[in-house]
């Protein structure tokens, strides 16, 4: 008999932690080769993770709700093959080389960390904070400016669950340092551990509803965007008559021919692509005072789910699509993104972002905008009014199909005059969309 490890895999090259919804199996039942055995969140998706391993599940070692870090051994299965032994089936980034730290008499239960991890310094300027980690915070009294001053032993010096915790400790408990964890232990810390604030009393007739899980991810995102960019929001109208007219044209005969339907979305963010050749510095993020262009142009959708909820899924090297691609590419996201099939993947690497109210009716919106990124863009509903069209001929009165653009930038790195000046480039793009064109 042999026991192998299942251990909390990496789920994308940021995440460094995931929390357990929901085991599928129990101990002593028997397990199949790549059978699902429990379901994860990030703070980005939802995750299904089969079985490594087929045998008999000996052991579940952290519970629903638990935060586990990726790598921990999070159940062991018992198979019928060579003698007892412990396997790892999946293989951590591997640590940086550091002596391991010393052992002391307290014991605290933490998020897993491979030994010998490193505790990175954090770098200059804003650095990255889960959902998590900034709820904590705020439940501790814990400022910005204090959070910096945190050391972090996660990817790129990012502070972990366990770091602000043990931070917390020292602080107010007075340990001297950390305790070192075995790796057979169970690497997580009950959610009944953070303190929460005492309830709040409410008059009148209401109805409390409890934020779901991603409702809370989303909330704390936009509130970290607010407090991290300077948003100015920038607005123009376009004429978009013939992109109308042509897909009405070609609709029927493009499903026919590409099994897949055309929306407005490709069109729009073809226009977006083009500009942003034109345009690069409205591809970037900011480190510190340092301003990092991206090379590839990676397009965040935001999609509505049928929750109510948000998530913007990311169409990677948009720019190497043709129309065809990125009609394809955004009816699958979009698709899997209702249906809960996204993997983590799919919502990171994001280098700019479009968002289209008008799909609920809106004629225009102030987006905010989606970190690290400097700028998304909004479109409003399309609708027939009556405007001024000037010609060679003199000017006339006709009904033309309008929309209204905004975008809201980062006023840090993108003034005024650039903002605006892609924003009409892209008006001026879906304006003169050529209604003679094949797809």
């Amino acid at each position: 008999m042999a026991l192998v490890d299942i251990v909390m895999p990496k789920m994308g090259e940021s995440i460094m932690e995931a929390t357990v919804l929901r085991w599928h199996k129990k101990p002593g039942d028997s397990v199949k080769m790549d059978e699902t055995l429990l379901d994860i969140a990030t703070d980005k998706v939802d995750s299904e993770v089969p079985s490594t391993a087929e045998g008999t599940l000996s052991e579940i070692l952290c519970n629903e709700n638990d935060v586990i870090a990726v790598g921990a051994v999070i159940a062991r299965i018992q198979t019928t093959a060579g003698a007892t032994t412990t396997t790892q089936t999946f293989t951590p980034p591997p640590p940086a080389a550091a002596p391991a730290p010393a052992h002391t008499e307290e014991t605290i239960d933490i998020p897993y960390q491979p030994a010998g991890a490193k505790i990175n310094s954090p770098s200059s300027g804003m650095r990255f904070y889960s959902p998590l980690v900034l709820n904590i915070a705020a439940q501790e009294g814990i400022s910005m400016s204090e959070l910096e001053s945190i050391p972090g032993t996660g990817n790129e010096g990012r502070v972990t669950k366990k770091d602000i915790l043990q931070y917390v400790s020292s602080g107010r408990k007075g340990a001297s340092a950390p305790a070192t964890v075995k790796r057979e232990e169970v690497m997580v810390i009950p959610a009944s551990k953070v303190e929460t604030s005492p309830p709040s009393t409410y008059s009148g007739n209401v109805e409390i509803i409890e934020m779901d899980r991603m409702r809370k991810l989303i909330a704390d995102h936009m509130v970290k965007s607010k407090h991290t960019s300077p948003h100015v929001t920038s607005f123009t109208e376009a004429d978009v008559t013939n992109l109308v007219l042509w897909r009405d044209k070609v609709k029927k005969d493009f499903e026919k021919r590409e099994n897949s339907k055309i929306t407005f979305t490709p069109l729009f963010i073809e226009a977006i692509v083009k500009c942003i050749k034109k345009y690069p510095l409205i591809n970037s993020s900011i480190d510190g005072n340092n301003i990092i262009v991206k090379k590839d142009i990676n397009i965040g959708m935001a999609t509505a789910l049928p929750s109510g909820n948000l998530i913007v899924p990311v169409i990677k090297n948009a720019d190497q699509l043709n129309l065809v691609g990125l009609s394809k590419q955004v009816n699958q996201m979009a698709e899997s993104a209702r249906n809960s099939k996204l993997k983590a993947d799919d919502t990171q690497g994001g280098t700019f972002t479009f968002t289209n109210v008008g799909t609920f009716g809106s004629l225009m919106g102030t987006p905010i905008i989606n970190q690290p990124q400097v700028a998304i863009l909004a479109v409003g509903a399309i609708k027939k009014r009556p405007v001024v069209v000037e010609t060679p001929h003199g000017d006339s009165i006709a009904i033309r199909h309008m929309m209204y653009l905004s975008m809201s930038y980062d006023h840090r790195i993108v003034d005024g005059s650039l903002g605006a000046t892609f924003l009409t480039a892209v008006a001026n793009e879906l304006e003169n969309f050529n209604p003679n064109r094949d797809y």
